[in-house]
């Protein structure tokens, strides 16, 4: 009796130039240029989320492989960095890691922003898969304020710190703050 295969096909996989970890359940995809930050903010939200209790891992650093699979976006680390994240200035070095998380939310690091954008953040659309998505630029970086965003914007999809399930929680983003 043959086994059916749940890999993807090669149509479904890409490996793109990113760094991604998960918090929680919940794998978050850090996209940008060379030197934009991914790795620090990486880095930034392992701690945060540990300090507050939570779980949190990197899954790969700079180079990401991303699959399809049952409809969701899988992300795993390239085999030549497993396990390694780059700290600018002091070299590659070990942390903890996983092999494998279902991406949750993708955060596009931007050199510059509008002050006042007109149009709030929104989806990415990785392998045919809609995600929630997050831009987030340089200067809110500098400040030291992105991985606070990062989380919040986690919160209000659903995906707490300490989630113990992939399916996000329903939130009405137009509603007004009090």
């Amino acid at each position: 009796m043959r086994r059916a295969s749940h890999d993807a096909t090669d149509a479904e996989r890409v490996t793109v130039h990113a760094t991604c970890v998960v918090v929680g359940e919940a794998g978050v995809l850090l996209r940008g240029e060379a030197g934009a930050g991914k790795s620090s903010l990486a880095l930034a939200l392992i701690e945060r989320a540990t300090l507050r209790g939570g779980f949190a891992a990197l899954v790969g650093d700079d180079r990401v492989r991303l699959a399809r699979c049952h409809g969701r976006v899988v992300a795993r680390p390239h085999p030549a960095i497993a396990g390694r994240i780059e700290i600018r200035g002091h070299g590659i070095v070990a942390v903890e890691s996983v092999e494998a998380c279902v991406l949750r939310l993708v955060v596009d690091l931007v050199a510059g922003e509008p002050r006042l954008p007109d149009a709030p953040d929104g989806e990415a659309t990785i392998l045919g898969i809609a995600l929630p998505a997050l831009r987030i630029d340089r200067a809110v970086r500098e400040a030291g304020l992105a991985p606070g965003l990062v989380l919040a914007e986690r919160a209000l999809a659903g995906l707490s710190v300490s989630s113990q399930s992939h399916t996000p929680l329903p939130v009405d983003r137009t509603r007004a703050a009090p």
